[in-house]
């Protein structure tokens, strides 16, 4: 494999660890009806602000939502986040072409 696939492994990990939560699952799911901002989330989800900003960290390293801030009219900086157009086959042959991408010390030190 080239260079350019070095990291399929790793993407492929960060993904289902992102996905892997009840609440980051929620937050997806939430996101799908489109982008709105973060204290709103947290309302429509009923957890806190700190909460959701830690699980929505994962999700941005993994390429599942992205942010951005905007100002509101009274002046007001407001982060949003909207769901990316994320997609990735998952079967037999997909994981093993990214577990061949991983370096054999990948998994020391991995939260399970």
């Amino acid at each position: 494999m080239g260079s350019a696939d070095a990291t399929e492994g790793e993407e492929l990990l960060a993904l289902l660890g992102a996905l892997g939560h009840p609440i980051r699952l929620r937050i997806v799911a939430a996101l799908v009806e489109g982008s709105t901002y973060v204290s709103q989330l947290a309302r429509d989800l009923d957890i806190s602000r700190p909460l959701l900003h830690m699980h929505l960290q994962k999700l941005e390293a993994a390429g599942v939502v992205a942010g951005h801030m905007e100002v509101s009219e009274d002046g007001r900086a407001m982060r949003y986040v909207t769901i990316t157009d994320f997609s990735q086959l998952l079967d037999a042959v997909t994981v093993a072409r990214a577990a061949a991408t991983l370096r054999d010390d990948s998994s020391k030190g991995r939260k399970t």
